[in-house]
């Protein structure tokens, strides 16, 4: 006879699940989210879950938190693929899809350092290419920088 066990994790009441992350990039995602700044939220995390689109997944559970559309824009650039589970009174009552926008401004810094926005008070600008893999094209010196390199702006 198989000895199999079962490990639950409990629900969140209020909340957002986020759903296939590939699970390299589910660090990146904590780190672009700031969620290891969260001291007051219960967040659960799933890594290396099997996943039959991506192989292999991850998933987040973050308990009384909601996102806003800069936020949403920034899960899209490192997981273009995932999906967030509005959850309210344990149900889920919204799915959305994640779309990596056209454009993002004021999340990432330009990798050249000769960018005037590495020198000015000026608000980082880039077009986003997303051509299987997410790059950003800045608006100003139209240097690419490849997610795996993006440094966030501090804030």
């Amino acid at each position: 006879m198989k000895n199999t066990k079962t490990l639950s994790v409990s629900a969140i009441e209020n909340g957002t699940v986020i759903d296939h992350i590939p699970a390299q990039n589910l660090f990146n995602v904590i780190s672009i989210l700031g969620l290891d700044q969260l001291t007051e939220s219960q967040i659960t995390f799933g890594y290396n879950l099997p996943s039959e689109k991506l192989g292999r997944k991850a998933i987040i559970k973050i308990a009384d938190k909601f996102f806003e559309d800069i936020e949403v824009d920034k899960i899209a650039l490192v997981a273009p693929h995932a999906k967030l589970n509005i959850i309210r009174n344990y149900e889920v009552v919204e799915k959305r899809q994640v779309n990596v926008p056209e454009q993002i401004f004021n999340i990432a810094r330009c990798m050249n350092p000769k960018c005037i926005t590495n020198h000015e008070n000026i608000p980082t600008k880039f077009r986003v290419i997303n051509d299987g893999k997410v790059k950003l094209k800045c608006c100003y010196c139209e240097k690419d920088t490849d997610i795996e390199h993006m440094k966030l702006v501090n804030k």
